[in-house]
């Protein structure tokens, strides 16, 4: 059985949260993206500040769910605005 995540108490509603159960307080995702992570002063380490409202954001956002060197930054799964937006933009293929 797959563990539940705990999500910081901080983080906003969205797409994108911070496991504080796994955070170590590491910084990578406020280095990745500055607007919408920052570090907790108390004990729950990082959490998600706004979710991503830009292309630029939402990639920012999934570079540092790919590079958190202990899995604490997460997606839910779900499609964001933004990205949503970006699909609708692709081409169909015929």
């Amino acid at each position: 059985m797959r563990e539940q995540p705990s999500k910081h108490p901080l983080n906003v509603s969205g797409k994108y949260y911070v496991d504080f159960k796994r955070c170590i307080n590491h910084g990578l995702c406020v280095f990745a993206a500055p607007n919408n992570f920052r570090l907790d002063k108390g004990d729950y380490g990082a959490y998600v500040l706004r979710q991503p409202e830009s292309p630029e954001e939402e990639e920012q956002c999934r570079q540092a769910v790919e590079e958190c060197p202990v899995g604490a930054v997460r997606d839910d799964g779900e499609i964001s605005e933004v990205s949503s937006h970006l699909v609708a933009e692709l081409p169909t293929q015929s």
